[in-house]
């Protein structure tokens, strides 16, 4: 039986993330995953693959210039399904390249096969030679999730589908019905909306992206609208069935039927736990699969972790591999300082949405005094040059104390332009710092100078 320091279960980001941090430590380290390649869901069937994906429906369709060259301009006139999976594949390949190569670097044995538990110390790897055993002094669980299923749902991996078999629909269809809105099935909305298909998202609550600021998912529900999409909210479905064509039929509760050539269930995430045998480790998860975790992410075991998608909320790939990392420099005494207030959130929808901080929401229920400064895109010479007039930056910050609370932004590159907010955010900066601060020009970042004059004029008037 091989001994390990650290045996990691799961080479997504939060396991790739713990496993180095391990191996930086100096200890002995494998990574475990059942998979023939490395990367998790993230690389492969998740969010690589859906913002490669993004991207090439944006270069292929055209649709950042058509603001500037007229809606009917695409650099290609028919998109395939071939068009969007040979960029992904790319994509996809060189990410795996990079992470093994990473990881051989740090020395880090990679173990192929389905790892479960045989008591609190012990791992069994059932590959395609034989079981193995292995023990370690510390085990993290990075196993991630898959798509939720549902027996009203017959999937069929063509035009009944989960967001893992998006790539083998044989054409994009014409017209699509989007069940679950959730940042996965905005998501996509959004990307064959832009490809011209008509898509119907169905959504049980009142409004989509629940956890977003009200004004961001506001302006993104026009655009969608815009784009022709049907937003069905507060509707659920009761079950799924089959055309004799091939397409299919939403049937509500509400007693609509809702028919499609194709249909994409994005109805939440389960966590890969099922092969696991948690319970030899005396370990539980809930009815999702989702393992419960102190602060340290620890479990009931203390030499036992979970990090990332299989511990719930926020379900971040940068958040995962923080966490992977957190739990390993924990696990080793290691001083570590993260706080998960302020980690950013980045919405890949068509246009992005990414924020940190409070919303307007939270401070008006927590009657903290606040005021509110926007940029307009199409007020910075960027935004022009660029074609997008429609994207926004919100800043909201304390109307005593003038501290950064949070910062909002709907628009193209609002999850990279995060980023400096996100740094006066940390440090406690007030929005008088964007006012002092000159910034290149013509940049997107002149928004949060035009945003925090807009703040602090409407205090001046007061």
């Amino acid at each position: 039986m091989q001994t390990y320091d650290l045996i990691v279960i799961g080479s997504g980001p939060a396991g790739q993330r713990a496993a180095i941090q391990g191996a930086k430590s100096g200890k002995r380290v494998a990574l475990i995953e059942k998979r023939e390649v490395i990367g998790g869901a993230c690389i492969n069937t998740g969010t690589i693959p859906s913002k490669t994906m993004r991207e090439a429906v944006l270069h292929l369709s055209g649709y950042n210039y058509q603001n500037v060259y007229g809606v009917n301009y695409r650099v290609k006139e028919k998109i395939t399904m071939a068009d969007l999976a040979f960029r992904v594949q790319h994509v996809i390949k060189t990410e795996i390249d990079v992470t093994q190569a990473q990881l051989a670097r740090n020395g880090i044995e990679v173990i192929t096969g389905v790892a479960s538990f045989l008591d609190p110390h012990h791992i069994r790897v059932e590959g395609s030679r034989g079981n193995s055993d292995f023990e370690a002094g510390v085990i993290v669980i990075a196993t991630g999730t898959k798509p939720a299923t549902s027996p009203k749902v017959p999937f069929n991996n063509r035009t009944i589908i989960n967001s893992d078999q998006i790539l083998q629909m044989p054409d994009v269809p014409k017209t699509m019905i989007v069940v679950g809105g959730g940042v996965i099935g905005v998501e996509y909305t959004c990307m064959f909306a832009t490809l011209g298909v008509r898509v119907i998202l169905i959504e049980k609550r009142p409004r989509l992206l629940e956890f977003a600021d009200a004004e961001m998912v506001e302006a993104l529900s026009y655009r969608l609208r815009d784009s022709r999409v049907t937003l069905r909210l507060n509707e659920e479905v009761e079950s799924v069935d089959t055309t004799p064509d091939g397409g299919a039929v939403a049937n509500l509760q509400s007693k609509k039927k809702i028919s499609g050539d194709a249909l994409l269930y994005a109805v939440g995430r389960q966590g890969n736990v099922d092969e696991l045998n948690l319970s030899a480790a005396c370990i539980e998860a809930d009815a999702r699969g989702r393992i419960p975790v102190d602060a340290d992410y620890r479990t009931k075991q203390p030499q036992v972790y979970a990090v990332g998608d299989v511990i719930g909320f926020p379900s971040l790939a940068s958040v995962s591999m923080e966490q992977g990392r957190i739990a390993a420099a924990k696990a080793f005494g290691l001083p570590v300082h993260s706080n998960p207030a302020t980690y950013p959130y980045g919405i890949y929808t068509i246009p992005e949405i990414s924020f940190i901080g409070k919303t307007e929401e939270q401070l008006t229920e927590e009657d903290v005094p606040y005021e509110v400064g926007i940029g307009y895109y199409r007020e910075i010479a960027r935004g022009q040059i660029m074609g997008d007039t429609t994207g926004r930056l919100k800043l909201i910050f304390h109307r005593e104390t003038k501290e950064l609370l949070g910062v909002h932004i709907i628009g193209d590159g609002a999850a990279e332009l995060l980023h400096i907010g996100q740094a006066v955010f940390i440090l406690k900066g007030t929005v008088e710092y964007f006012v002092d601060t000159v910034f290149n020009y013509p940049t997107l970042a002149e928004c949060y100078k035009a945003a925090a004059f807009n703040g602090l004029n409407k205090l001046a008037k007061l």
